[in-house]
């Protein structure tokens, strides 16, 4: 008994119980890096709720962009903490929604398994290196990382001919994936992905080398009344929900 009972307020609390309003489906801009893991999460968050969620991705800068241009998303999964904190000082999303819900992992990669060893800095300093990649910093908060990163390793300025940049996290794993650079600074969720056709080497970079990645969700102003907008937030912090970000190379937030 006690056990329905605790059942029973979950599902109200996610605001999907009997008492719910009716399914309705909510309209979400997630960022690139954060797509895959948020296309395995949406059919198990219908299961649960009889919500549904139609996903938009791009890089957090562009979504930005789309959404102060009056794009009708209801909520976003940004790939920082600094972009849901603009949208609530300018009054596009609601007060006290916006929360972790995923920790972004670093990670040095190429597609050639010899290529990276247990020491990332010494490919890094390969003078036989010939590009490497990273997500482009003004748009990517994974960019940002990279050259943070590369900046605490004092090799910033010596590998500025080398670098070539990809407008979103995932455009930078195509980089790599095709040879267009040797090795490049991704996402580790990309390097897990149950899709990855390639295994490739990697070295994850160290989290004292940069600022920890911290992916904020927020309720934007066209979603204050969705139930579906509200009830996906709430599933994104469910144990269910951290159980997959964490499958997928992330480290949960809550």
């Amino acid at each position: 008994m006690r056990r329905f009972l605790g059942g029973v307020f979950f599902l109200l609390a996610l605001g999907f119980g009997p008492l719910a309003a009716r399914a309705e489906t909510a309209l979400a801009a997630v960022a690139a890096n954060f797509a895959e893991t948020a296309e395995a999460l949406v059919p198990l968050f219908r299961e649960a709720t009889g919500h549904d969620l139609v996903l938009t991705t791009g890089s957090t800068g562009k979504l930005y962009a789309q959404i102060g241009a009056g794009a009708p998303f209801d909520l976003l999964l940004s790939a920082d903490a600094a972009t849901p904190a603009r949208l609530l000082d300018e009054g596009k999303a609601v007060a006290g929604s916006d929360f972790t819900y995923a920790i972004g992992r670093l990670t040095l990669w190429s597609g050639d398994a010899a290529r990276i060893g247990t020491d990332g800095q010494a490919v890094l300093r390969d003078p036989d290196l010939r590009f490497v990649a990273i997500a482009n910093p003004d748009l990517a908060p994974y960019g940002v990382a990279a050259r943070e990163a590369l900046e605490s390793m004092g090799l910033w300025a010596a590998l500025q001919p080398k670098i070539v940049m990809g407008q979103n996290i995932g455009q930078t794993h195509s980089l790599v994936a095709t040879g267009a650079a040797e090795l490049g600074f991704v996402a580790l969720s990309a390097v897990k992905s149950p899709r990855a056709v390639t295994g490739g080497s990697r070295w994850d970079v160290p989290q004292a080398l940069f600022t920890p990645i911290r992916q904020d969700a927020v309720l934007l102003n066209p979603g204050a009344g969705n139930d579906a907008a509200r009830a996906f937030l709430a599933f994104l912090r469910s144990d269910q929900a951290a159980r997959v970000i964490e499958r997928f190379g992330y480290g949960a937030g809550g």
